[in-house]
């Protein structure tokens, strides 16, 4: 088994209430191509970043939407074994939110929530028979780029996160007032950070997922335009990047990064 994607982002997958809406809104905004997975009886979609499929999109299922879960990015990360991450994750005080299950020609899956309540899925895909499935592709607009955790208490989840998958320290920043931003190192690259939210941010403690654009102030008005929010931003961070936090039509929040070209 390839010790290659532990621990790393490998899929996210936006459960919404309006797919065909949604599948319209982020191939305008991002550029992806939307296209049925399988025989469409699933009634999955991946979008497709040229040939390339960089994530996906079902429809919340009806019995989630009327607890009030509303539409939202799920991020999987990978795992060696999905059943031991899961009995970990419980151990270490979180919730199997659904237990181990096999989608058949992808891999094993769970859905997982951290202790303090933020929620993301676990997932060893199956191996490709062309033998190339551990090069991980570079970063380019179209993929997502950076998954940030605002928390409660970034530290508790720092040791949480760190027990399950074996995240290492890359960098912390001091943002003054705001406290520490964390981040973390996954299987050699760094992948995200974590901090804790401010006390004005209403949301539970949830994972944010960034779409890498060129351009994120044109891609910010093109959210606006289409019926979405513009939630913060778009601002500079360290390092010459800017990003914004937006929200679909439909109500799920992403966050957009482009690059500094200093």
């Amino acid at each position: 088994v390839s010790m290659a994607n532990h621990g790393r982002p490998l899929w996210t997958e936006l459960m919404t209430t309006d797919p065909d809406a949604a599948q319209a809104f982020y191939a305008e905004v991002i550029g992806w191509k939307p296209t049925p997975w399988g025989d469409g009886s699933m009634h999955y979609v991946v979008f497709l970043l040229g040939d390339a499929p960089v994530a996906g999109l079902m429809e919340l299922p009806a019995e989630a939407a009327a607890g009030g879960t509303p539409p939202h990015w799920l991020g999987y990360i990978g795992t060696d074994d999905v059943g031991a991450t899961a009995r970990r994750c419980v151990e270490l005080g979180g919730t199997a939110l659904r237990d181990p299950f096999t989608v058949p020609g992808v891999g094993e899956m769970a859905v997982l929530r951290d202790p303090q309540g933020a929620v993301f899925a676990v997932f060893r895909p199956e191996p490709m028979t062309e033998g190339d499935d551990d090069v991980e592709p570079a970063p380019e607009p179209g993929r997502f780029s950076w998954d940030e955790l605002a928390t409660r208490d970034w530290e508790a989840a720092r040791a949480f996160y760190q027990a399950l998958f074996g995240w290492t320290e890359a960098s912390a920043m001091d943002m003054g007032p705001m406290g520490t931003y964390w981040m973390w190192n996954a299987q050699g690259r760094t992948r995200g950070g974590m901090f804790n939210q401010p006390a004005d941010m209403p949301a539970p403690p949830h994972w944010l997922h960034y779409i890498e654009v060129a351009d994120v102030d044109a891609a910010a008005a093109r959210v606006q335009e289409l019926g979405g929010r513009l939630l913060n931003g778009p601002m500079d961070v360290p390092g010459g990047d800017r990003v914004a936090r937006c929200m679909d039509p439909q109500g799920a929040v992403f966050g957009m990064h482009s690059r500094g070209h200093g």
